[in-house]
C-alpha cells in the first residue's frame, strides 16, 4: 500500500488518529507561582492548587482543538523524566556539569544514579497527579506519561560513572531486574488508580542508533548491540502482567530542549530488536526531519500502532497538508494505514523552560494534527 484511501478508518481506543506526545508550555502565571514557591512565597499546597486550576485550563483547551486524549502537560514537572525518577526509592540526584549539552543550549542540569535497592513506592507523587487529571477528563481519555524503565538503566547505571565507580548491585543482571519490577509495580498501580493510557518516554534507545553515543557506550565497556537487547527485554518483562484493557506506548525520539536536540540518525540500527519484539500497543516515533531517517525500518512493525511524529513541536512554522499527507503515504508502503496515528514529534516543554516557540503556534500545531488526521482517516 502507498496510497491514502478514504476507508472510515477513525479509533475510538488509544492511540488515537490525532494524538499528542504530552507537554505544553507552562503559562506564565504558573512559572510565576513556581518561582514564588521556590523563594519561600507560596506554600506547596498553594502551588499545588495554582498548578490545579492551570491544568484544568489546560485540559479544556485540548478538548477545544479536538483531541480525544488529555494530559496535564507536565505542569507539575520541571523536567519530564526526573521529578518521577528522583521519587523512586534508590535514586540519588545530584548536579551535573551541563555544557555542551543541546548544542549549549543547556548549561546545567541534575544527574541520577542508582545509589541502592529500588523499590517503586506506594506513595508515588505522580500517581496523585494522574487521579486530579482523570477526575476533570470528563468523557476523554486521561493520557499519562513517565519516563520508560531504560531511562534507569542506561543513565543511571551503565552510562553513569558514579554508578560503575560505585555499583550498588552486585550484576547488571541483578540491577535489570529490579527496574523491571519497579516498572511492573508502577504500571499496577497507575492501573489501581483508573489509568488506562499510559505513555513510557524512553529517549535513552537515541544512544543506540548515534552513533557518536554508539562510541561513547563502547568507550566505557559495553557492546552497544547487547545492550540494545538488554534494553528490549527490560521493556518487555515491565510489561509482562500489563492489564488488558490498558493501553502502553512508548515515546522515542532524539531528546528537546529549548527547541533543540542530543541525539541524530535513523531507526535502522535499532529497528528489529525494536519494533519486532517489544510488546507495546503503540509507538510514538520522531520523523520531523531528515535528521530521523526514513521509513524503512517500519518494515519490522508487526501488529503494533505507530504514531507519527510528522508535525515539528520545535519551530513555529506551520507544516504543508499536501506534504504531511504525501509523507504518510510514504509511510504505508510499510505499515498499513489503519496502523497508523499522527502526533508532534515531542512535546512543547519537555522542560520548564519550553521550546522556542508561542503558545498560538503550540495551538495551531496541534489543531493542525486534528485538521490532518479528519482528513487522512475520513
Amino acid at each position: 500500500m502507498n496510497q491514502l484511501n478514504s476507508s472510515k478508518m477513525k479509533r475510538n481506543v488509544a492511540p488515537f488518529r490525532a494524538d499528542q506526545v504530552g507537554s505544553f508550555l507552562r503559562p506564565q502565571i504558573l512559572k510565576d507561582a513556581k518561582a514564588q514557591y521556590q523563594q519561600g512565597q507560596i506554600s506547596k499546597a498553594e502551588l499545588r492548587l495554582i498548578e490545579d486550576v492551570e491544568i484544568a485550563k489546560l485540559v479544556e483547551k485540548q478538548k477545544e482543538v479536538g483531541l480525544t486524549a488529555v494530559t496535564d502537560g507536565e505542569f507539575r514537572r520541571t523536567w519530564w523524566h526526573l521529578d518521577f525518577i528522583e521519587a523512586i526509592e534508590g535514586i540519588r540526584v545530584f548536579e551535573l556539569e551541563a555544557s555542551g549539552l543541546f548544542h549549549g543550549a543547556m548549561n546545567k542540569a541534575k544527574g541520577y544514579t542508582v545509589n541502592s535497592k529500588l523499590n517503586f513506592p506506594a506513595d508515588h507523587p505522580f500517581l496523585e497527579d494522574f487521579k486530579y487529571l482523570n477526575s476533570i477528563v470528563g468523557e476523554h481519555v486521561a493520557k499519562f506519561t513517565i519516563p520508560g524503565p531504560n531511562m534507569i538503566f542506561y543513565s543511571g547505571v551503565v552510562n553513569s560513572q558514579a554508578y560503575l565507580d560505585n555499583p550498588s548491585y552486585a550484576s547488571l543482571d541483578e540491577v535489570a531486574q529490579d527496574i523491571v519490577k519497579v516498572y511492573k509495580d508502577a504500571i499496577q498501580a497507575f492501573y489501581d488508580a483508573g489509568c488506562r493510557y499510559l505513555q513510557l518516554d524512553d529517549t535513552s534507545w537515541g544512544a543506540l542508533f548515534s552513533d557518536e553515543f554508539r562510541e561513547k557506550i563502547t568507550a566505557k565497556g559495553f557492546n552497544p548491540d547487547e545492550l540494545m537487547k538488554k534494553f528490549a527485554n527490560i521493556t518487555i518483562d515491565a510489561l509482562e502482567n500489563k492489564p488488558e484493557n490498558m493501553v502502553i506506548t512508548i515515546h522515542i525520539c532524539r531528546e528537546n530542549f529549548k527547541s533543540s536536540w542530543l541525539y541524530q540518525g535513523g531507526y535502522e540500527p535499532i529497528a528489529e530488536e525494536l519494533f519486532s519484539r517489544v510488546n507495546v500497543d503503540a509507538f510514538f516515533l520522531e520523523f520531523d526531519n531528515d535528521r530521523s531517517g526514513d521509513f524503512k525500518p517500519l518494515r519490522f512493525i508487526k501488529d503494533q500502532h505507530v504514531v507519527l511524529g510528522l508535525i515539528t513541536s520545535k519551530t513555529g512554522e506551520l507544516e504543508d497538508k499536501a506534504e504531511i499527507k504525501q509523507r504518510v503515504a510514504d509511510a504505508t508502503q510499510y505499515v498499513n494505514l489503519n496502523q497508523l496515528c499522527l502526533s508532534p514529534q515531542c512535546g512543547f516543554s519537555s522542560t520548564e523552560e519550553g521550546n522556542t516557540i508561542t503558545d498560538e503556534d503550540q495551538w495551531n500545531k496541534m489543531r493542525l494534527v486534528v485538521e490532518l488526521a479528519n482528513e487522512i482517516w475520513q
